[in-house]
């Protein structure tokens, strides 16, 4: 809380609950009394007949949620604080099987950068609007951890391998990429986003928050991924990593174009840059979500998050990355 301020805002506008999150100087990052205080929100609105819908947005348009409280959660686990990593792990996901299962319409404005739990509490939502401000991504395997908050649910249900793409890599995509794989559902260009608040918050209408979306929502431009789906698809559907890998090098040596071959070029340097247990942790999280229910997921996350949080490779990660900033985390070795 700074000068007094929470963290997270809520109110009632005219049956509508309305979420504001404003914790700007760290990005909103979601540490642990914003997720409880947006878990008391939604606990309170969810039988309230006078609320018929809800909205979660943020103050800033730079970031919707830049993620989680890794910080912390590195913190935690140096001191061997399991009871501190469980605490927020257990509360986010709970959260997040909250908005998933949630009864009324639950909108997110994404403006800015969602990453990891900024997904959190928006791609389980009934609605996700993104603008061409937008910048969504998992990039847990480059901090020594593994997409979490249900993307073992939501990233292999993806069309064409996307969900393993963007768990392995951490690509940070488009508002429009995000619509055109479904992690977000409307694509509302960021001027129009205050008009579109205020049909949405307008009881006047008569309207269901759907309708008013539909109204708003704009033809997304066509997409950074657009040109690498099928490559996607052949290189991220591989039966395992080490095949992934052999399919980018065969990319970078077949491939017809020289913008195909510098895309699987850079995709491969990302991958041997990122922490290979994580890397190994993603794709068995992946492939064992692929067939398990949203809460089935949450709670092996948790499991592993508990373990994870404690290793070396989220320490260094973190370090690296949040900490020291040189970005060159030397992981630990494998096997």
């Amino acid at each position: 809380m700074r000068d007094g301020t929470p963290p997270v805002r809520t109110h009632v506008a005219d049956g509508t609950g309305v979420i504001e999150l404003d914790r700007p100087a760290a990005l909103n990052a979601l540490d642990l009394p914003m997720v409880q205080l947006i878990t008391k929100a939604l606990a309170a609105w969810r039988a309230d007949p006078a609320v018929r819908s809800v909205i979660i947005r943020s103050t800033s348009p730079k970031a919707f949620c830049s993620g989680g409280d890794i910080l912390a959660m590195r913190s935690a686990g140096l001191d061997g604080d399991d009871t501190a990593v469980h605490t927020y792990f257990s509360s986010e996901y709970a959260l997040n099987a909250l908005i998933a299962r949630y009864p009324k319409p639950y909108t997110a404005l994404i403006d800015g950068y969602a990453m990891g739990g900024g997904l959190g509490i928006s791609v389980h939502g009934s609605a996700r609007v993104v603008t061409e401000r937008a910048s969504l991504a998992m990039p847990e395997t480059a901090i020594g951890f593994f997409p979490d908050i249900g993307a073992s649910w939501f990233l292999p249900r993806l069309p064409g391998a996307v969900g393993w793409y963007l768990g392995l890599t951490g690509a940070r995509i488009s508002g429009a990429a995000a619509v055109e794989c479904g992690l977000a559902t409307h694509y509302v260009p960021a001027a129009d986003l205050p008009a579109l608040e205020a049909a949405l918050l307008d009881p006047a209408a008569g309207t269901e928050p759907a309708a008013v979306l539909a109204e708003f929502a704009a033809d997304a431009p066509v997409s950074e991924l657009a040109a690498h789906r099928a490559a996607i698809a052949r290189c991220f559907s591989a039966p395992d990593l080490a095949a992934v890998r052999d399919r980018l090098a065969a990319e970078i040596r077949d491939a017809a174009t020289d913008g195909a071959r510098d895309w699987a070029a850079e995709t491969l340097a990302v991958i041997d840059r990122a922490s290979p247990h994580s890397l190994a942790i993603t794709f068995d999280l992946l492939a064992s979500g692929a067939t398990k229910g949203l809460e089935e997921c949450l709670a092996a996350e948790l499991s592993l998050a508990r373990r994870t949080a404690r290793t070396p490779d989220f320490a260094e990660g973190v370090r690296a990355a949040l900490v020291d900033k040189d970005r060159r985390p030397v992981w630990a070795p494998v096997g």
